[in-house]
């Protein structure tokens, strides 16, 4: 009989996404083979002691987190120190793709197409209409370095964006104004930790009463239609994967990363990459990886498979 994995499933956390981190970990907790993996879950918030405690009796790691302190490498960082194998990135691809902006400068250095941006930061001056002539209208306001859409803005009118800046502002201290593109919402999943393959390209489509594919068009049940394989020709398709292996490289990424993108007047523009992308019932991956025929039980054998090679134990754990 082959002896279980321990699988210290690491959801929660202390982010404006905790909710979402708990609702990944029960479908991911539902999913994993119980014949393989003996699962114990620990929430950064309330366990971190008791997942130091137990390091050495732990096989690999899955980390359900989003948002900063969970998704921008400071647990992975962690897990290093304690010497756990984990999947996905590792502490360097995770803190360069949380960071909007930094992820934008890496992008724009491989060459991949984006919409037109300027960054404001809290402790400097900020004249709405400067930003505005820059980009002209519509905008869409983020948050540096969060997810899930919390803290981001479709601006459409100039006296609505020093307010937009603001709600974004209590989210980091830096701020990404960009172009806001009318067009088809795409994304691509990237598996693999040196040889590197694509998931079907999704199309997403926001139910009418969302500005765009916000917080609420993304969690709530039915508020987004999602359509995979995507309807594009196959040059779009192809384009589409080939921009997201480049982002999901460019940013140093391991294991798995999801990357959004625009489709405008046959031209992609990339949007940003996530690295601890969604597990939830709604989740994009897990429809990419069915549609590819991975069953979402697979797709985690697949991830564990892929931590436990790209982070080898140093000898001995303990």
């Amino acid at each position: 009989m082959v002896k279980k994995l321990t699988v210290a499933l690491i959801a929660g956390g202390f982010s404006a996404e905790r909710e979402v981190s708990l609702n990944s970990a029960r479908h991911v907790l539902e999913a994993l083979d119980k014949e393989k993996y003996r699962v114990v879950q620990y929430d950064p918030k309330t366990d971190l002691a008791k997942l130091v405690q137990n390091a050495p009796r732990i096989d690999v790691a899955l980390i359900m987190l989003h948002g900063p302190l969970g998704e921008d490498g400071t647990v992975q960082g962690l897990l290093e120190l304690l010497n756990i194998p984990y999947q996905g990135s590792g502490v360097l691809g995770s803190a360069v793709a949380m960071n909007k902006v930094l992820s934008k400068q890496l992008y724009e250095t491989a060459g991949l197409p984006m919409p037109p941006y300027v960054v404001i930061h809290k402790q400097e001056p900020f004249n709405p209409e400067t930003c505005a002539g820059q980009l002209g209208f519509p905008v869409v306001i983020k948050p540096a370095n969060g997810g899930s859409s919390i803290g981001v803005s479709v601006v459409r009118t100039p006296e609505a964006l020093a307010g937009a800046v603001e709600t974004a502002f209590d989210q980091d201290d830096a701020v990404l104004m960009e172009a806001f593109l009318e067009g088809t919402e795409l994304t691509v999943a990237v598996l693999g930790n040196d040889r590197l393959e694509t998931l079907p390209v999704v199309e997403i489509i926001p139910d009418k009463q969302h500005p765009f594919f916000n917080y609420k068009a993304k969690y709530d049940p039915g508020a987004t239609q999602e359509i995979c394989p995507a309807r594009i020709d196959d040059a779009m398709a192809e384009r589409a994967r080939t921009y997201a292996k480049m982002a999901h490289q460019s940013l140093f990424c391991r294991g798995y990363s999801r990357t959004d993108m625009i489709l405008k007047d046959r031209e992609i523009y990339v949007l940003e990459t996530n690295t601890i992308p969604g597990m939830t019932a709604n989740s994009l991956l897990p429809l990419s990886a069915k549609t590819a025929g991975i069953s979402f039980s697979r797709l985690l054998d697949q991830l564990i498979d892929l931590g436990l090679a790209a982070h080898p134990r140093r000898g001995g754990n303990g």
